[in-house]
């Protein structure tokens, strides 16, 4: 029988993964694979995490199932982080999740059921996995443009016209901030003419918050996802807590429905669950309740929004010195929309013989359309990196 199965694809980012791990130059340098990095290079435990995982461990006293709906306080605290303090909870309802993967996935399942005939406009350049994600859910997948390349930054015209097109009823995969691949975000005008243009075609946002915290601020990287709730009868958010809590392998999400009315809610989450069930009957427990503590403890929480906050300083200062290392490696000012974007991930202007040489030549590891991980940077060593870049490009 499995003789019949066509070979699977490589997995560009696993690959690159498993390459830099063979490398034996100590010089190496990993751009390519997007957790948080210290300047040590390690992907740390978080001060409060540690906290907050010791009280878990000492203070449970069963291991049993929780419901496919997760921990009703996780939940609520989810919602809280999402939304602030002051949203109207009455038609917002959340699952927690097998991280932000598992909720875009048993989102896309639910809306595959309710809209079978709708089509989901993603954004093109758009994180890899949404397309496997989204499409195995069996939603037909439409591109919408919005990097414009050869300037480094958002091709607003393109992706209005676009989304301009879509029929009613259609899904639009939104980034919440920090857009993945390149960095490059909607302004808040931007956002209000995004609303507007949803408002009127009658179109369904499912938006992907995979970093909050890790763009302007936790409270303003949720501004444009709130703003959606103020302005929007209906979405749905597939929140992470991988990145922004430093949950990567305890998978750690929550999938956000925002309804009508409170009778539209009901209904929408008890679906929700169905499909949870139906899918891996219930989420994990250690990470979702370390994150629950994290989140409603008042000194946890200072102390983790301390340390998220310097997290996301250190990116802004790791983008600022690079782009000044390339300014003055290229005597261009071609690198400093770096500077200016926000978030883990920046796309480099290089084509693939260019990022070939630089892994062979070099030691420098990235994926092959130019993505780099903000956060492996070397803090001290920019001129080296920069040197390599203008050597493989012809600048040097």
């Amino acid at each position: 029988m499995f003789e019949s199965l066509a070979e699977p694809k490589v997995d560009a980012i696993l690959g690159l993964m498993a390459a830099f791990r063979a490398d034996e130059r100590t010089d190496k340098l990993d751009l390519g694979v997007g957790v948080y990095k210290d300047p040590a290079g390690k992907t740390p435990v978080m001060r409060a995490i540690k906290t907050a995982e010791a009280r878990l461990l000492d203070e449970q006293d069963t291991k049993s199932y929780v419901s496919p709906g997760g921990s009703p306080a996780f939940c609520e605290a989810m919602i809280a982080q999402v939304f602030g303090a002051k949203a109207n909870t009455s038609r917002i309802r959340a699952v927690q999740s097998v991280g932000g993967s598992g909720a875009l996935r048993i989102l896309a399942d639910l809306l595959q059921e309710t809209r079978p005939e709708a089509r989901a406009w993603v954004s093109d350049p758009t994180w890899p996995n949404h397309i496997p994600l989204l499409g195995a859910a069996g939603l037909e997948l439409k591109r919408y443009p919005y990097y414009d390349a050869a300037h480094s930054k958002v091709d607003f015209a393109a992706m209005m016209a676009a989304l301009g097109e879509a029929s009613s009823g259609d899904i639009v995969v939104l980034h919440g901030c920090c857009h993945n691949p390149t960095g490059a975000d909607l302004d808040r005008a931007q956002w209000q003419d995004v609303v507007a243009l949803l408002k009127e075609r009658e179109l369904f946002p499912l938006v992907d918050l995979a970093y909050q915290g890790f763009g302007i601020g936790l409270e303003e990287d949720a501004g444009p996802t709130r703003l959606l709730a103020e302005e929007m009868d209906e979405f749905v958010v597939a929140a992470s807590c991988s990145k922004n809590l430093g949950l990567y392998r305890e998978r750690v999400g929550a999938a956000l429905i925002v309804a009508r009315n409170t009778a539209d809610a009901t209904r929408a989450h008890g679906r929700l669950t169905t499909v949870v069930r139906a899918n891996y009957s219930m989420p994990p427990d250690h990470g979702a309740n370390t994150t629950e503590r994290v989140l409603t403890d008042s000194a946890l929480n200072e102390e983790w929004r301390s340390e998220l906050e310097s997290m996301r300083l250190r990116m802004v200062g790791l983008r600022k010195d690079f782009s000044e290392a390339m300014r003055k490696r290229s005597n261009s000012d071609r690198f400093d929309y770096i500077s200016r974007q926000q978030g883990m991930f920046s796309r480099l202007p290089l084509d693939t013989a260019q990022i070939d040489r630089l892994r062979e030549e070099f030691g420098i590891y990235m994926v092959g359309d130019g993505r780099i991980n903000v956060a492996g940077l070397p803090e001290n060593d920019m001129d080296r990196l920069a040197d390599a870049i203008c050597t493989v490009t012809g600048t040097a």
